[in-house]
């Protein structure tokens, strides 16, 4: 099956995904929520993936880190990829762990030739565990880090060159980091290394109550101006990319989420 446009996968939309056919859906889900020895919500996704095409979006590899991933974590994680065998497996350009302490964010960081050596390792070794290619996802941005070598595309291109990993290209992170800032979203998705391109991310945000910032909620419907800058970006590649309608919170009922699938699974014709 060629992918298409697919959508976010939650456990109040099972017996929809399950009867749903379209051509070219796929589901995605956070693989850290089904990274366990057995129970409903592993048979609950295996279900589904014996019908449909399923994507593993990893959150805590922490792959930016000072340190290598997790041992047990990249083990449980390599048994899940073994036992649903997905057709894309993504991580973050991030950190979220210190000293064994986990933090519920993707942390930003400079990026020096150092941290790009360190990331480097930590793919090569997670895509050794794996088995398997892994796409890197570029980051939303609050605010502006001192310290870079490197810009942040130059830096995901040289991650795919040295290591052979794809990129994921949320272009929601695009609108809001410009946003937030001051940069031109245009001119980064006109420069972005389309060649390493394996999925892309369409997601809503929101504004902050008490800044001029956005945030990268995941919580709203896509906005007009993502939807133009992800037409822009087909418009560029000259070919379709699967693509996920990203949704984890506000979520609305499975056939609104599949009217936005249906939006981006018709965009290449629009771009």
């Amino acid at each position: 099956m060629t992918l298409t446009a697919g959508v976010s996968l939650k456990p109040q939309h099972f017996e929809e995904a399950e009867r749903a056919r379209a051509p070219g859906l796929w589901f995605e889900v956070h693989a850290e929520n089904y990274m366990v020895a057995g129970g409903p919500r592993l048979a609950w996704l295996e279900r589904i993936r014996s019908c449909h095409p399923v994507s593993l979006h990893g959150v805590a590899l922490s792959l930016a880190g000072d340190g290598p991933p997790d041992a047990v974590h990249l083990q449980r994680l390599a048994a899940l990829v073994r036992r649903i065998e997905p057709v894309l497996v993504s991580e973050h350009l991030a950190w979220s762990r210190l000293d064994g302490v986990y933090f519920p964010d993707l942390l930003p960081f400079p990026r020096t030739t150092e941290a790009l050596l360190r990331m480097a390792a930590n793919i090569d070794l997670t895509q050794q565990a794996l088995g398997r290619r892994i796409a890197i996802e570029n980051p939303s941005h609050y605010l502006a880090l001192d310290g870079h070598a490197w810009s942040e595309l130059d830096f995901l291109n040289e991650l795919a060159v040295r290591t052979g990993c794809g990129l994921l290209l949320d272009v929601n992170n695009v609108f809001v980091s410009a946003h937030n800032l001051g940069g031109d979203a245009m001119a980064y998705l006109d420069a972005f290394p389309v060649a390493h391109l394996m999925e892309v991310h369409l997601a809503g945000h929101s504004p902050d109550a008490n800044t001029p910032l956005l945030i990268d909620s995941h919580d709203a419907p896509v906005s007009a101006e993502v939807w133009g800058l992800y037409r822009h970006l087909l418009a560029r590649t000259g070919r379709a990319v699967p693509t996920l309608i990203e949704r984890d919170d506000r979520v609305p009922a499975f056939c609104e989420l599949l009217a936005e699938r249906e939006l981006a699974a018709h965009a290449e014709a629009l771009a």
